[in-house]
């Protein structure tokens, strides 16, 4: 476990550098044009004409440094989620109850009693053990069905390509699309 925890710390630590360097690299160059521009600015015939280049100039560097923060920021929010993915499926699904001897007894005895009241003499006992199997299948079934419950189960595709599926008792409220994070074996919104 602590070899997985340093491996995930150093991925997560090459990301953050790596996107710390590509900021680096593009803020320089934004720099370097504008400083360029602002040469070209300097050669215009008028004031009136200058000042406009020159403010030009200075709205096309916001732009490029602009961009670069938000490369490094969604780089760096990938990284940081390694437990993040989408809902790629949500289904309502009956999860079959289980069956107790309450229910083998009860519809044994049913069917027992139906059994003894078929035929006569040794056509009575036969319908009578008959009826008693019978009668504990179907009360054994009958019982799973009284006691099945509906479970929502989710099904998500994590960022690292990973799929999981979670299960729930009540409807955690997800469609498909849902952005989520996994938290303490079951997933969250993010």
């Amino acid at each position: 476990m602590k070899l997985f925890i340093l491996m995930a710390s150093i991925l997560f630590s090459n990301a953050v550098w790596a996107a710390e360097s590509d900021y680096a690299a593009a803020k320089k160059a934004a720099e370097t044009r504008y400083a360029e521009d602002r040469k070209l600015c300097a050669d215009e015939s008028t004031s009136s004409i200058r000042m406009q280049c020159l403010r030009d100039a200075k709205d096309e560097y916001n732009k490029a440094l602009a961009k670069a923060k938000s490369e490094r920021s969604s780089t760096s929010a990938t990284a940081a989620c390694s437990d993040c993915g989408r809902v790629i499926s949500v289904d309502v699904v009956e999860k079959k109850g289980e069956g107790g001897p309450l229910g083998l007894i009860a519809g044994g005895v049913a069917g027992a009693l139906l059994g003894h009241q078929v035929g006569g003499g040794t056509g009575k006992d036969i319908a009578t053990l008959a009826g008693a199997a019978g009668g504990a299948y179907a009360g054994h079934e009958i019982e799973q069905r009284v006691k099945s419950a509906k479970t929502w189960r989710v099904a998500v595709r994590f960022e690292n390509g990973d799929e999981k599926t979670f299960d729930f008792d009540k409807d955690p409220g997800f469609s498909v699309g849902s952005q989520v994070r996994e938290s303490n074996g079951s997933i969250v919104a993010r």
